[in-house]
């Protein structure tokens, strides 16, 4: 029996040196690298593309990478990024040659944007937002406002900071945290005379999924409604002083998410930031003025449809 033992206990001091091992190598080294496949694509600019890019780009990217010194899209330290995942910078996306995206072909930016693959092949983590639902046009759209001549993306020789990923962010990119593929067929814009289609395209591509289901680690951003507690609240985003700001339930329960709410009060919290009865609502949940009540209230009408999860949140207040 003592030999068993002794063996059971040799074999369990080799793995856990093997894990050890495992651990300092990952910790030593870089986020992964991928091929890079070469996307034919030229952007097919217009002033009603550079103007929805806008629109997009201030809800899906300014927030991130907007630099309050520069005023420009130089990127900064994301004060609202879970410490566990390290100390994260946002990078310079202004068209400067040197240090922002002014080389980057439109091919290049339209695969970071669907597969969080950089041009140097290096994965960019799920604290950048990746985009595989979005409809072509959209994507055309982003891009074009980043090739316009607004002043938040002129070029601006602001150097990135290199972000510093801790070790749990170096291991989950190599097991769970994998680049997207990249699209083989055509997305078309939703419908927008249907609520449901064009609310599920706007919660999907605005990536209200990803903060309001359980978690940002177990979500799926391939099939956003196989994401654990979609839609449920309870997430721990951080506020830009570093405090949790628990997530609302949206889901249609009536107890615990908004079963009773109506279409304007929905509007008005999504819209300006206002709950009925309570203090406005506050950072990371940024209003979204720049949608229409009726891209607003089609949101609503989506998350009418997806199943009531019974899930109470109490609100973060500070």
């Amino acid at each position: 029996m003592k030999k068993v033992f002794k063996i059971v206990g040799i074999g369990l001091g080799v793995i856990v040196l093997l894990i050890a091992i495992a651990l300092i190598f990952i910790s030593a080294s870089d986020i992964p690298s991928y091929e890079v496949e070469k996307v034919d694509f030229k952007v097919k600019s217009s002033p009603e593309a550079i103007a929805r890019g806008e629109k997009l780009a201030v809800m899906l990217c300014a927030s991130c990478h907007i630099n309050h010194q520069t005023n420009k899209l130089t990127g900064q330290k994301m004060m609202d990024a879970p410490p566990e995942f390290g100390e994260i910078y946002s990078q310079n996306i202004t068209q400067d040659k040197t240090y922002g995206i002014g080389d980057w072909t439109d091919g290049e930016l339209v695969y970071l944007l669907r597969t969080g693959i950089k041009r140097d092949g290096k994965y960019s983590p799920p604290y950048m937002a990746k985009l595989p639902h979005m409809a072509d046009e959209d994507i055309n759209a982003i891009i074009s406002f980043l090739r316009s001549d607004h002043p938040m993306v002129n070029a601006d020789p602001t150097p990135d900071i290199p972000p510093m990923p801790s070790l749990l962010t170096k291991l989950l990119c190599r097991v769970a945290f994998k680049p997207l593929p990249m699209p083989t067929e055509a997305i078309p814009l939703p419908n927008e005379n249907d609520p449901v289609e064009l609310g599920k395209y706007l919660a999907h591509n605005l990536d209200c999924f990803a903060c309001h289901s359980a978690d940002f680690k177990t979500n799926d951003l391939l099939n956003p409604e196989l994401s654990e507690g979609y839609f449920a609240g309870g997430n721990k985003p951080l506020d830009l002083q570093g405090r949790v700001m628990l997530t609302s339930n949206l889901t249609p329960d009536k107890e615990t998410g908004i079963g009773n709410w109506t279409k304007e009060d929905f509007i008005n919290a999504l819209k300006y930031g206002q709950k009925k009865g309570e203090k406005a609502l506050t950072y990371p949940m940024l209003p979204y003025p720049q949608l229409t009540d009726a891209e607003a209230g089609a949101i609503f009408e989506y998350l009418q449809t997806i199943p009531p999860i019974k899930n109470k949140v109490e609100r973060s207040i500070y």
